[in-house]
């Protein structure tokens, strides 16, 4: 997400750091430099425009050419304007009035709405809502099914839409019925098409003036750019949309529509999906996501993740294992575990300022097919391997390398780090743990 635009923008903000003061034609060719990178990043052409007119005109006043650090002001001109670029702040949902609260998710044909609805189930459940996931697409073959499917995954209650009720009945029936259950959320999941027409606006009007909801959400391709403005541009004339949620934006890493939907609807973005899991859903915070794009990280969100993912019970269990030296494979294996729910490796380094910017650390890190080898290789060994590793010998170690479909050269590499790792958390344990927090770990 944000990758390449993050790379320009971070060598951009370098060479003028670098310098010990700016001229007017420094400023120049620094914002012209910042507006080919967001038009690479397909954010649209005028917010460009608008944006560089914005930070220039501050950029030349006294704050930044009377400053000791004229570059730095620069880059903090940039921070604050991509801020209100994304919306200045978090926009919450509307679940107010009156109950059940109705969110009606719509979107073109292929933008995540099903598997959206049943993330959004879930971030509303951890959220002590209970949410009532409704099947409105009757057109595309699978659609009721598929979110029923996912309703058991959730062990979520569903209703059961008949095929061939027009899905403004739908809507309606489905409102009362959780009425009747006493569940305070409803979440319809609309038919899409491949493109905007006539007949889908009138059937999304017919099931806005059934349910009047609270909440009508537009689920957008990320990965479609400008298009994606587009189609939230004509959801919003037709709609009165209050919100989007940007689909698929783990494989966007240009992210010109996160930065152009705001400015173009005036709607909020208020999600962002991340991942085909169930739990990849992320609440849109308009200054984590700009720290993100200048390199600065996104330490809150990781954390946040990491509290909503980690056994707290484990951690503290690990942590004691730490500080007794008594870190086992079988310990390592689990933590791997535990880290790999939290999303890719990429991803997880993205979020920590620093780690983000050196290359060594990118190059040094691991494929995620490695860390599927290194489970299979512990998973291969016995109990006692597991806990001694010293005692895996050169048959043990083919047996454990014939078992997991490696080489014996794969085994040996994974003791080697082990060891050296069990080297380095012994130092550290050398009173470095009582200065840690609370259920924090090292991975």
């Amino acid at each position: 997400m944000f990758e390449n635009l993050s790379d320009r923008l971070s060598k951009i903000f370098k060479k003028l750091k670098g310098q010990g003061t700016l001229s007017q034609e420094d400023i120049d060719q620094g914002l012209r430099e910042v507006r080919l990178a967001l038009l690479e990043a397909d954010v649209n052409y005028k917010i460009v425009k608008d944006f560089i007119k914005t930070v220039k005109e501050r950029a030349l006043g006294h704050e930044v050419m009377e400053s000791l650090t004229p570059g730095q002001q620069v880059v903090k001109i940039v921070h604050e304007e991509l801020i209100k670029l994304l919306g200045s702040h978090d926009e919450g949902l509307n679940l107010s009035g009156r109950q059940p609260a109705v969110i009606v998710l719509v979107g073109l044909q292929g933008s995540g709405k099903t598997t959206t609805a049943a993330k959004l189930a879930r971030w509303l459940r951890k959220k002590g809502r209970k949410p009532y996931l409704v099947p409105a697409d009757i057109y595309r073959p699978a659609a009721i099914k598929q979110l029923e499917t996912l309703a058991r995954q959730l062990n979520c209650p569903c209703f059961p839409t008949k095929e061939g009720t027009p899905p403004p009945d739908i809507a309606r029936q489905a409102v009362a019925q959780a009425d009747m259950q006493a569940l305070d959320t409803v979440i319809i999941d609309t038919a899409g098409r491949l493109h905007v027409d006539d007949a889908l606006m009138a059937e999304l009007k017919a099931i806005k003036d059934q349910v009047e909801p609270q909440e009508i959400l537009l689920v957008a391709d990320a990965m479609t750019g400008q298009d994606a403005v587009n189609i939230a541009d004509s959801f919003n004339k037709a709609l009165a949309i209050t919100g989007v949620i940007l689909s698929k934006m783990e494989g966007d890493a240009r992210g010109g529509a996160a930065l152009s939907i705001r400015a173009v609807t005036g709607t909020p973005i208020k999600f962002v999906g991340v991942g085909e899991k169930i739990d990849a859903l992320e609440v849109f915070h308009p200054k984590r996501i700009a720290d993100r794009i200048l390199g600065m990280g996104d330490v809150l969100t990781l954390i946040e993740k990491a509290q909503d993912t980690i056994d707290k019970n484990k951690a503290l269990e690990l942590q004691e294992k730490l500080k007794k030296n008594t870190f086992t494979l079988e310990d390592f294996r689990d933590q791997l575990r535990q880290v790999r729910k939290l999303g890719s490796l990429e991803q997880i380094i993205s979020m920590i300022p620093g780690l983000n910017k050196m290359k060594q650390f990118k190059s040094m890190m691991p494929d995620e097919k490695e860390l599927v080898k290194i489970e299979a290789i512990i998973n291969s060994m016995t109990p006692e391997e597991r806990r001694k590793y010293t005692i895996i010998n050169a048959s043990r170690r083919r047996r454990i390398a014939k078992g997991s479909g490696t080489t014996v050269q794969d085994v040996n590499q994974l003791l080697k780090n082990y060891a050296e790792m069990n080297k380095m958390l012994k130092k550290f344990g050398k009173g470095g743990f009582k200065k840690m927090p609370r259920g924090l770990f090292p991975f």
